[in-house]
């Protein structure tokens, strides 16, 4: 995934500054037709956009407008008489699309995730995240306080998670694994892959009870909720013993390292003698002369959360101080790796 391209070098240097400054317009006018669903209703073809209007709920000239500039981001496809079709890259934005990354849009836009970011500033002069001043209450709390918009959140890590789970499935072998732990795992897209893949595996979803509540399709979609328990819990206080494979999937990046520190220790203490720990993650590059994506992923982190997205080096230093110890890094499909660790 692509946050920014490189600038070409006959663009001038305010006209480049104009185009990044304007860039969180493009990210709410892509979360705008998300949350619109227009992606959705143009699935079985070209419609327009008075007709596209009225299923929607929305104003025909706005929506137009709308539309007409996510055209030019190659959503869609502008025709003759304010027709719109959908385009390649648009069809991901819809609800049953295998790619889709229509709810991650969704979040975007929401008050939880944008108005953070105006605080960015505040977050390297303090050195601390900036949600709580923005919104009044740390990030956990408002989500719990704020169901609708932790929906949205839970959905759009669905979304990401999606999108790594059959590359992680072949990068990794499970087969010597009899009891397989997700811990934060959301409804268990990833869990009820691995356990389909691996037929002599148990599993154990971990996560907040109000998550785990909505689980449960992911694993009888394929087969497996005979051989899966879903756990509700706080894994800074404890996770699932016995497991001889932990995986943490888009998880310790939420926390600063006292608190991952905390988690991973958890784990340890839970954990069978042999057991490992698969961290799948978006691990900063080492040289500090690429990944974008990565860095930007950072600030999100930083600002939301006191989060980091951490370098091979970084998770060395963490697992010492929980008692592990770094095994290997594999490539994980896409910018994902799986960070493995064993008891030091």
């Amino acid at each position: 995934m692509t946050v920014l391209q490189s600038a070409p070098t006959q663009i001038p240097p305010f006209a480049r500054i104009l185009q990044l400054a304007m860039s969180s317009w493009v990210a709410a006018a892509v979360s705008a037709v998300a949350e619109l669903a227009v992606a959705d209703a143009l699935a079985e073809g070209p419609r327009d956009v008075e007709d596209l209007a009225k299923e929607l709920d929305a104003d025909p000239t706005n929506l137009y407008r709308l539309l007409r500039a996510c055209a030019d981001l190659e959503l869609f496809e502008e025709r003759e008489g304010r027709v719109f079709a959908l385009a390649e890259v648009g069809q991901a934005l819809r609800s049953d699309a295998p790619d889709s990354m229509r709810n991650f849009a969704r979040w975007v836009g929401t008050p939880a995730e944008r108005n953070t970011w105006t605080g960015l500033a505040d977050s390297v002069r303090t050195g601390r995240s900036v949600f709580e001043s923005v919104h009044g209450k740390p990030v956990w709390e408002y989500m719990r306080d704020n169901p609708k918009t932790a929906e949205i959140f839970d959905l759009a890590m669905t979304d990401t998670s999606s999108q790594v789970t059959t590359p992680v499935v072949k990068a990794y072998d499970y087969s010597s694994f009899r009891k397989v732990v997700d811990v934060g795992g959301g409804h268990g897209q990833l869990l009820a892959a691995v356990l389909a893949a691996n037929p002599q595996a148990q599993g154990v979803l971990f996560d907040q009870p109000q998550v785990v509540a909505g689980a449960g399709a992911e694993f009888e979609k394929v087969g497996v909720q005979d051989r899966v328990e879903i756990a509700g819990g706080d894994f800074l206080e404890s996770v699932p013993a016995g497991g001889d494979a932990y995986l943490v999937v888009n998880v310790l990046h939420n926390w600063e390292d006292k608190k991952a520190e905390v988690i991973l220790s958890r784990i340890r203490e839970a954990m069978a003698e042999d057991g490992r720990v698969l961290i799948v993650a978006v691990v900063m590059p080492a040289d500090g002369n690429e990944g974008l994506t990565v860095k930007l992923m950072d600030l999100n982190m930083m600002a939301h959360a006191d989060g980091v997205q951490r370098s091979e080096a970084q998770y060395e230093e963490l697992f010492a101080k929980a008692g592990l110890k770094l095994s290997r890094i594999l490539p994980g499909g896409g910018l994902c790796s799986i960070v493995e660790a064993v008891r030091a």
